[in-house]
């Protein structure tokens, strides 16, 4: 029998090392590959997740405003995967009662869900939106059919501004204790399943104080520095909103 050379032994075992090395590497690399597969792909199949963008939105101006206020938010709104077709904007009047604008807001949910077909609304509002919406939802009991409420620079508490047009009822009801404000925040301000949030900044100038937004229960959010006007303008805002709307 002819004997190898050590030389070539020697080359022989190198070689059958390198291919252990290589499979072995191969091996652990598609263990570790098998391993982070299931956390991976249910990080991606979170992040595939649509938002639910299914519910109707009701956008409530403020005093003196008018549906036109809504356009940047409902585009916002449609950024997000919102159909036209499910934003509404409801008008009232901003120098009569806010207990008859609470009382038709309430006949246009009706008939928004009427036309939808969906069981319950979301709310945007802003300014004196604010205290329409909350009457509604808390004295009517409007909060069966509402959601989610974002209040942007609401006055649910009122605002002494209000002083500069008190011969209006509305901005009578507006001023800080009144007694349409006792109304909507005694006992409980975030009344039923709705989940309220709220948006205020200390640059507002109209809500004074600018904390007179926050609602107790409610996601209060302080924005840096932003106008009372301006928040119907900040897509930033507008799209914290539609992402709450859509939790």
């Amino acid at each position: 029998m002819r004997r190898r050379s050590p030389r070539r032994l020697l080359g022989v075992l190198a070689s059958a090392m390198v291919a252990f090395t290589v499979l072995s590497s191969a091996s652990t690399a598609g263990a570790a590959q098998t391993a982070a597969t299931p956390a991976a792909a249910q990080a991606a199949a979170t992040a595939a997740q649509p938002l639910s963008t299914s519910t109707p939105v009701v956008f409530v101006h403020g005093y003196t405003g008018n549906a036109s206020n809504w356009a940047t938010a409902m585009s916002v709104f449609q950024l997000n995967g919102w159909s036209s077709s499910k934003l509404f904007a409801y008008e009232y009047n901003s120098y009569g009662n806010n207990i008859s604008n609470a009382q038709g807001l309430a006949s246009f949910v009706n008939n928004v869900k009427s036309r939808t077909g969906a069981s319950k609304v979301a709310i945007v509002n802003h300014s004196m939106g604010g205290l329409v919406s909350q009457y509604y939802l808390k004295v009517l009991g409007g909060n069966t059919s509402v959601s989610h409420l974002a209040s942007i620079a609401g006055a649910n508490h009122g605002t002494t501004y209000a002083g500069a047009c008190l011969i209006y009822t509305t901005c009578q009801q507006m001023y800080p204790g009144s007694s349409f404000i006792a109304q909507i925040t005694s006992g409980d301000e975030t009344p039923g399943d709705t989940r309220y949030a709220s948006w205020y900044s200390a640059c507002d100038g109209i809500i004074l104080p600018y904390t007179s937004t926050r609602l107790s229960g409610a996601t209060n959010n302080n924005v840096v520095c932003q106008t009372h006007i301006g928040f119907l303008a900040d897509t930033v805002v507008l799209g914290q909103i539609a992402r709450f709307v859509a939790s």
